[in-house]
């Protein structure tokens, strides 16, 4: 399918109609050899709510962003090389259907789709678009991946003391190592953890104990960590959930008026051929 869509004009047109929905806010996506294979509505999981997010699928690289007039206007881009995610069917909660988790070195999260042929077709997609850029390159699988985040009102209590009750003048934290719920007290250490951001993280304090006695294993061996086959990926960015925490609300985000995400005959996936 990539070499049958590679350099034609309908794959030019439609990553130029992609670029013109993102703007001046999105990075260029048109580079040789890129193919858009695919796009949809996702509901990805975000920290304070599941929000519906557009995701375009290429052969290389993973897009998606906020919706702010579907089809015509999206905004906060974020992309993620293919080669650094591993994918995780996961089951069905009372608020999401059809999910799995997307995960990678710097940015672990939950998405679902509308239905589940929908969601098969996308892992399929996804899953052979991995296989093809790993045979490409020799790389082997990634093996590390970042925590996704817990959401805010999975828990009322911190999960690592679970005595400080979370409200309005006591806000909920997330640790960047394990992505747990967590209250000031226990989350007051930062630690540097270069493959996810070039700033020291803030950490739970198990997890600043783990990291410390990790530091010095590595120092007395020496060992150097790899840098993350990602980095330096413009609109790659670190941590889980970051792009929720912009606006709770979401203003911007146009949702189709009376329309019900998971009863809906609506197919939000398409793919190229």
């Amino acid at each position: 399918m990539v070499d049958h869509l590679a350099n034609t004009e309908i794959n030019s047109q439609r990553i130029a109609a992609v670029e013109n929905c993102f703007g001046a806010s999105g990075q260029p996506l048109a580079v040789p050899g890129r193919v858009l294979l695919g796009e949809g509505i996702l509901t990805k999981e975000c920290r304070k709510k599941p929000k519906p997010r557009i995701f375009f699928l290429f052969n290389d690289i993973l897009v998606y962003g906020s919706i702010v007039i579907n089809k015509r206007k999206y905004n906060s881009q974020h992309i993620i090389p293919l080669e650094d995610v591993t994918l995780e069917t996961l089951p069905d909660t009372l608020q999401m259907k059809n999910r799995w988790m997307i995960k990678t070195s710097k940015k672990s999260f939950v998405v679902s789709a509308a239905s589940l042929t929908e969601r098969k077709e996308w892992i399929s997609h996804l899953e052979e678009c991995i296989r093809h850029l790993l045979t490409k390159t020799g790389r082997q699988p990634s093996t590390e991946h970042a925590a996704p985040w817990i959401p805010d009102k999975a828990t009322d209590i911190c999960m690592r003391c679970t005595q400080t009750k979370f409200s309005t003048l006591t806000r909920r934290h997330h640790c960047r190592k394990c992505g747990f719920v967590v209250c000031a007290d226990c989350s007051r250490q930062r630690f540097l953890m270069p493959r996810l951001s070039p700033k020291p993280l803030r950490v739970c304090n198990l997890c600043y104990r783990q990291l410390l006695a990790e530091k010095k294993k590595e120092a007395e061996a020496d060992h150097r960590q790899p840098q993350s086959i990602s980095a330096g990926i413009p609109g790659y960015e670190p941590s889980s959930g970051d792009d929720s925490d912009k606006s709770d609300d979401d203003k911007a985000d146009q949702w189709p008026a009376d329309t019900a995400f998971y009863t809906s005959e609506v197919s939000w996936s398409s793919f190229h051929s």
